[in-house]
């Protein structure tokens, strides 16, 4: 397409070239003829007064010489009255053309060696007719035609040039984001799920660029959300698993019960792998939507009432705070219920029986916390907690349960922290920004921001207690 472009520009440019400077060439060549032989007749009309009065021929030599001797003038003037014919000056027309001229009464133009010659016929006293002969060298003829030739041809090959490197960069323009497009959809094709079309160059390129990031954009999207799908719905697995294995804990010796617990452990093994396999793509948690979201006391009162039964079964104190009214938050439902879910099933397998724990919510104008806490042994490195929540996964946890709470908060513009609780154990606070802004980190507006945080969780922290 570029190249046939430029050839196309190449030969209109050359034609219209070729239509305009060939006929303005010719133009101006006549143009310095009609210049010279101008200059000819005026040299040929200063001897007419002086022929009209005398003819005699010093007289008349001193009037050639004075008008353009230096010019190849000439004066002819025919025999009468007893007086033979005189000539002054150096004849280069044939004396045929002089005849005819004088005989016709009419300027004429004839071609002589070196040049043409303009034949002036002029009426004598007497009435006989002389003619003025001036020579007009071919040098002057073509005087200033070379230069103007060369500067049209200048013009022309410039014109020339220019539309080409015009053509070629329209060509380029026109040319690399349909590379870029092809390029992309090679590499979309060959599962390279980043590819992206810079949105450049025509608008017809730019509006189909914008049409294959959109169709790239919804594929790694619908990947991502199969495949959140399937981590999620078999993470939400665990809660029963959990109870499962609870209960199992409980049948006491015989081969029924060590066959059911092994049972629940290949189980959990199996879940396990799903998880690991469907989280491999890393797919990211979309951000409700205006006017979505949902009731998270509610959320939380329905899970504590759940979670509830298995804690007084295994003698743990529970506390749950702040949902006493409703307070709405910019998640999804099922989102919530599998993060308090992975939350509350973690205190359940990882810390011993009789281990109290609390859920905590706490509403402000901007962010939400909700703070499920234990009084368990802690976790020793938080900081690896969270690397494991991003997707290194040790044996025997997916880390999974981090995964969702930290998208979950992550898609509001919030965050995830872990650290030590009240009550001595692990602490996992869920921080969910109500207005959908990334929290500020660095600045005024970052300080102000940390500030009004500490000052959430300091009267957050002084509110809470195990009765």
């Amino acid at each position: 397409m570029r190249w046939a472009l430029v050839r196309v520009c190449l030969a209109i440019a050359a034609m219209v070239v070729v239509a305009f400077a060939v006929p303005l060439g010719l133009v101006i060549k006549e143009m310095a003829r009609d210049r010279a032989f101008s200059n000819a007749e005026r040299e040929a009309a200063a001897v007419a007064p002086a022929l009209s009065i005398t003819t005699d021929r010093d007289q008349l030599e001193k009037v050639v010489a004075s008008a353009g001797a230096d010019s190849g003038m000439a004066v002819h003037i025919p025999a009468g009255e007893g007086k033979a014919a005189l000539d002054i000056g150096r004849q280069r027309a044939a004396g045929k053309d002089i005849a005819t001229v004088r005989k016709l009464g009419r300027a004429s133009t004839t071609e002589v060696p070196g040049g043409s010659v303009l034949l002036q016929p002029v009426a004598l006293s007497s009435g006989e007719i002389s003619v003025v002969e001036v020579f007009v060298p071919e040098s002057e003829v073509s005087n200033g035609v070379g230069t103007a030739w060369a500067v049209l041809a200048g013009v022309g090959i410039a014109l020339i040039v220019g539309s080409v490197a015009v053509a070629d960069r329209l060509g380029v323009r026109m040319v690399q984001p349909a590379q870029r497009l092809v390029e992309g959809a090679h590499e979309l094709g060959e599962g390279k799920l980043g590819a992206r079309v810079p949105e450049e160059g025509p608008t017809e390129l730019r509006l189909a660029a914008v049409a294959f990031n959109s169709m790239a954009d919804q594929v790694v999207q619908l990947l991502a959300n199969e495949r959140e799908l399937a981590a999620d719905l078999s993470h939400r697995l665990r809660t029963p698993l959990t109870v499962l294995r609870l209960n199992a804990a409980s049948l006491g010796d015989g081969p029924a019960a060590e066959q059911t617990r092994t049972a629940v452990a290949q189980l959990e093994r199996e879940v396990d792998t799903i998880i690991r396999t469907a989280r491999e793509a890393k797919p990211q948690t979309v951000a409700a939507g205006p006017g979505a979201g949902c009731d998270a006391a509610e959320v939380v009162r329905e899970r504590m009432r759940f979670w509830s039964a298995l804690a007084e079964d295994e003698g743990r104190k529970v506390r749950v705070a702040g949902v006493e009214r409703p307070v709405r938050i910019p998640v999804a439902r099922a989102d919530l219920v599998a993060a308090l879910d992975a939350l509350l099933g973690n205190v359940f397998r990882h810390t011993p029986e009789g281990t109290a724990f609390a859920v905590d919510v706490h509403n402000s104008e901007d962010a939400v916390i909700v703070l499920v806490s234990d009084a368990g042994s802690g976790i020793r490195d938080p900081e690896a907690a969270i690397t494991r929540g991003r997707g290194s996964g040790s044996d025997g946890s997916t880390g999974l349960g981090l995964d969702i709470v930290r998208r979950l908060a992550e898609s509001t513009g919030g965050d995830v922290r872990i650290g030590s609780s009240m009550l001595g154990g692990t602490e996992v606070r869920i921080w969910i920004q109500l207005d959908g802004r990334v929290p500020e980190r660095k600045g005024h507006r970052g300080a102000v921001r940390r500030r009004r945080r500490g000052r959430l969780v300091s009267t957050f922290n002084r509110s809470r207690s195990l009765p």
